[in-house]
């Protein structure tokens, strides 16, 4: 009698500790699902290839400065280049993978090679650009012929795909690495001083704009 009590003691102490274990499991297995999920949802929202993903938000960090910094992953996706350069009627349409993938390349956010695009040329539509194919409309350099030096030299890229990969180098081997520029603000006094003839503060106001427009989804600036 005291034996078979024991067994079935036993048999029930077995029976909890299997009933514990399988909801450590699922325990285990919930807690790698809620990861999973919570790494999906800010990981592969930046990735391009979610056709869901018409561009990619920016949140600023607070700072002025800091919210137009040039370094950094790109903060729209190919299709949205794509869609702006499409809707402008621009010679560049449908190079918006090669912009992105310069931008990646160069560690520098390919919405501010957009946004000097659009302020430079709107787009490669009109001034030195449409000749050009220079995005940023670069004056004479070492390493590209330099054309209409009557009116001041202006280089003359390959293509608009060379000319993009050119402005990238520019900003980052230049602006950035030698002369520690890295924002809007810093960079636009250099690039388009009002010792040329330029408005530096519409400059700057113009180039945030058109980024902050784009981060926000709409085409239009």
């Amino acid at each position: 009698m005291w034996i078979t009590c024991a067994r079935d003691v036993e048999k029930g102490e077995k029976g909890v500790m299997s009933m514990r274990n399988m909801r450590l499991v699922l325990l285990a297995v919930l807690l790698g699902v809620v990861v999973w999920v919570s790494w999906l949802s800010t990981g592969v929202m930046l990735s391009e290839h979610s056709p869901r993903v018409t561009a990619v938000l920016y949140v600023g960090s607070g700072s002025e400065d800091a919210a137009y910094s040039v370094v950094g992953p790109p903060t729209i996706v190919a299709s949205f280049i794509d869609r702006v350069l499409l809707a402008y009627r621009s010679p560049a349409k449908g190079l918006g993978s090669v912009i992105y993938r310069q931008g990646v390349k160069y560690g520098i956010d390919p919405v501010y090679a957009l946004a000097f695009f659009w302020h430079e040329s709107r787009f490669g539509t009109t001034g030195e650009a449409r000749v050009t194919y220079s995005p940023g409309n670069e004056r004479c350099v070492v390493d590209r012929p330099c054309i209409n030096q009557d009116r001041g030299g202006y280089a003359h890229m390959q293509s608009w795909e060379d000319g993009f990969d050119h402005w990238y180098r520019l900003i980052l081997t230049l602006y950035i690495k030698q002369w520690g520029r890295v924002t809007v603000a810093q960079i636009i006094p250099k690039y388009a001083p009002s010792s040329d003839g330029n408005d530096e503060a519409a400059y700057i106001a113009a180039v945030e704009h058109a980024v902050d427009v784009w981060r926000s989804g709409q085409v239009w600036v």
